[in-house]
């Protein structure tokens, strides 16, 4: 199986073939959704603008969690105002360790897009000491057809009982995992029986990705192998698919749950365990 990564130094040299791949900047953070005038400071050459909640994502009910998934037809038509042609290759980065850019990987890649995510994002390039661009860039329109997607994702059922088929992962700091802190969401904790590998433990000083067997062995220390059942969720299925990101270097396949700790908190009657362990303290919702 191919990298679903590419080094700066590749990238470059792709940049400058006679077929380069088609970029997508997708900044975002939650403490600085709009990441456009970023973009327009500087950006890799040739890159277009995505815009995280509004093409990765689509309005939704507040039961359905913060961020559900977008609908094909509208992510086809967002996909062709990157001018995305059939067949392009695809480049996503962002100035956050790769997690913004990790839900487009994520999405984009069950509609049949040969789609990579660039180690280290921006950071790894501006240290490379490559050519920005500025302003913004509009490339003429695409004709790309996304078919069905193919990517399973996990239902909130499926994550009620991924602790008795497999492993379910709650990829968010610990202080969240633990109930200490108190988001956006109504509950504060963790669903019960999952375990917290934060998906910043992925991530080395330099924002690249660790080696894929330095992931290996830290992930099979939670039980967590090919061939295993495993369920990621987050906050509200972003940083879940950097966590899927860095399962699919080490070789392993996953399900992202998109609805996330945003949908389960406003689901009446499902339960919360707080604490450190996986089921320490329950209540409900």
């Amino acid at each position: 199986m191919s990298s679903p990564l590419v080094a700066a130094a590749r990238l470059h040299a792709e940049l400058e073939s006679s077929a380069p791949p088609r970029l997508l900047d997708v900044r975002w953070r939650l403490n600085e959704p709009e990441g456009r005038p970023a973009y327009l400071e500087g950006h890799l050459p040739g890159a277009v603008y995505v815009d995280l909640e509004r093409e990765l994502a689509r309005p939704g009910r507040p039961e359905e969690g913060r961020y559900p998934l977008p609908e094909r037809a509208e992510l086809e038509s967002s996909a062709r105002r990157w001018g995305l042609q059939p067949g392009e290759r695809v480049v996503a980065y962002d100035d956050n360790d790769g997690v913004a850019a990790a839900r487009a990987w994520w999405l984009l890649r069950g509609y049949g897009v040969d789609i990579r995510v660039l180690d280290g994002g921006f950071r790894a390039w501006l240290a490379a000491g490559y050519d920005l661009a500025r302003g913004d860039h509009a490339p003429p329109p695409g004709s790309v057809r996304l078919p069905a997607s193919t990517v399973v994702v996990a239902s909130i059922q499926d994550a009620a009982v991924a602790p008795r088929e497999g492993v379910l992962v709650d990829v968010r700091a610990p202080q969240h995992y633990r109930g200490q802190v108190a988001g956006l969401d109504p509950g504060a904790g963790h669903i019960p029986g999952a375990v917290n590998i934060p998906t910043v433990s992925h991530i080395a000083s330099d924002g690249r990705l660790h080696p894929p067997e330095r992931l290996r062995a830290a992930l099979a220390g939670h039980g967590i192998r090919p061939g295993v059942s495993v369920v990621l969720y987050c906050n509200n299925g972003i940083a879940s698919a950097h966590s899927a990101l860095a399962l699919a270097v080490a070789g392993i396949d996953a399900r992202v749950y998109p609805g996330a700790w945003s949908q389960w908190t406003r689901s009446p009657g499902r339960p919360i365990a707080r604490g450190a362990t996986p089921a320490e303290v329950i209540s409900a919702v």
